[in-house]
C-alpha cells in the first residue's frame, strides 16, 4: 500500500471524501473585552457522526484535534489550534483533496484566513475586513452570532478608543 508521510495513501483519500460531505471548516469571532484586540478570530475544522469510530481515524491520522460527546449521542472531532491546522489539517487537505467545487472553495478561504492570521494581520481593521469578506459565503453563509456590521462596528469604536487612549497618554 501507498504511504503519503506515513497515512495509507488509501485512509487519507476516504478521510478526504468523506470531509468532502461531512466536515466544516470555519472561521469564528468571538468578542473579547479582555483582549488587546476586540475580537478573538479563530479557525476550526470539525466534522460530526454518531460512531464515533471514522472521527478516530481523524484524531490518529491527523495527530491533533480533540474528540468530544455531546449530550444528543453525536459524536464531534475538532481542531481549532492554529498550529496544528496550519502544520497537520491544511497540508493533509491540499494533498487529498476534494472534488466537489463548495468543498474547495471554502478550504482555499479557510487557507487564506490562515495565512492573515499567521502574519498578524487579523489585528488590524484591514486584516478584519479581509477576514469578514473572505468568509461571508464560506458553508454557504451558515449562521453567524454576529453580523458582519456588528463585526466591523466593534473594530470601529476599539480603534476610536484606543486613539483616545493613545492622546491622553501623550498628553494631548
Amino acid at each position: 500500500m501507498l504511504k503519503v508521510n506515513g497515512i495509507q495513501a488509501k485512509t487519507g483519500w476516504y478521510l478526504a471524501g468523506f470531509t468532502d460531505g461531512e466536515g466544516s471548516f470555519n472561521v469564528s469571532f468571538r468578542a473579547r473585552d479582555d483582549y488587546s484586540f476586540p475580537w478573538k478570530i479563530s479557525l476550526c475544522f470539525n466534522i460530526s457522526q454518531r460512531d464515533p469510530v471514522i472521527l478516530s481515524l481523524y484524531k490518529r491520522h491527523l495527530e491533533c484535534g480533540t474528540m468530544r460527546q455531546r449530550r444528543d449521542g453525536v459524536w464531534y472531532y475538532e481542531v481549532n489550534n492554529l498550529r496544528a491546522i496550519r502544520e497537520n489539517v491544511i497540508p493533509f487537505f491540499r494533498r487529498f483533496g476534494f472534488l466537489s467545487a463548495k468543498k474547495k472553495r471554502d478550504f482555499a478561504k479557510f487557507r487564506r484566513v490562515a495565512e492573515i492570521i499567521e502574519r498578524g494581520d487579523h489585528l488590524t481593521r484591514e486584516g478584519v475586513e479581509k477576514i469578514v469578506g473572505i468568509r461571508s459565503d464560506m458553508n454557504d453563509g451558515g449562521k453567524r452570532k454576529y453580523s458582519d456590521e456588528e463585526i466591523l462596528d466593534r473594530v470601529e469604536a476599539w480603534e476610536s478608543s484606543e486613539t483616545t487612549r493613545q492622546t491622553a497618554r501623550e498628553g494631548g
